[in-house]
């Protein structure tokens, strides 16, 4: 009787062993969607240092994955970028198309101004994200279908607006395109002087700076409308 008890002893302390090994072992991830999470962590990267401040381990890491588990999804730092000038791009495009439904539908120069004022307070609002989808330096834009396509889509918005404007008898010109490129060196131009630092010797600081842009383009709008 006593080997037998002896060895239901074992196997009665063997099993919580096993049980307690399990338990502490590393966990597997357990988040819905490892892919958005990663973005989502590695947007916040950007949007603290800059794209230079994005890396797939330091992602995993406010993911509360092992450093391994993002490869599945991000096999280089080059994707997880990509995947981030993507969403970044799909924010702006829904921040532009929240400004539009607001604008009035028998006014195409007032939607013009409309999307142009989104275009900046978007790029001025969140700097590094607006740097990540506009230089071509961290990313391959001709491979990276979303961004790309989405930038299409929202230049011919603006083509087409800009022709419904001068249907109206809105526009003092008639080359719509020389005016769509100088309306888009414009936003482009003001959003990379934030970027870069300029505004303080300019004398436009914090907050001020969204004043100045909607003022500059009402400027802009003002040169191109027919009085």
């Amino acid at each position: 009787m006593r080997p037998s008890a002896k060895a239901s002893a074992a196997k009665s302390t063997t099993k919580p062993r096993r049980r307690a090994s399990r338990a502490t072992a590393p966990k597997s991830y357990h988040h819905g969607d490892l892919r958005r999470v990663l973005i989502e962590a590695a947007l916040q990267l950007a949007g603290e240092g800059g794209a230079e401040a994005v890396s797939v381990r330091e992602a995993a890491r406010r993911a509360g994955v092992s450093p391994g588990a993002p490869f599945r999804h991000f096999p280089s730092r080059d994707a997880l970028i990509q995947a981030v000038a993507e969403e970044a791009q799909r924010r702006f495009r829904a921040e532009i198309e929240a400004a539009l439904a607001t604008a009035p539908g028998d006014d195409p120069l007032g939607r013009f101004r409309c999307l142009g004022l989104a275009y900046l307070r978007w790029a001025m609002r969140n700097p590094t994200h607006f740097e990540i989808i506009s230089s071509r330096r961290l990313f391959d834009h001709d491979r990276a279908v979303a961004v790309s396509g989405d930038n299409a889509e929202l230049i011919a918005l603006t083509e087409q607006t800009l022709a419904e404007a001068f249907a109206a008898g809105q526009l003092r010109s008639a080359d719509l395109k020389q005016v769509q490129i100088a309306g888009r060196a414009l936003v482009y131009g003001f959003a990379r002087m934030n970027i870069d630092g300029h505004f303080p010797r300019w004398g436009v600081a914090g907050p001020e700076a969204e004043r100045t842009a909607e003022a500059v383009l009402d400027l802009f709008i003002e040169g191109i409308a027919k009085s």
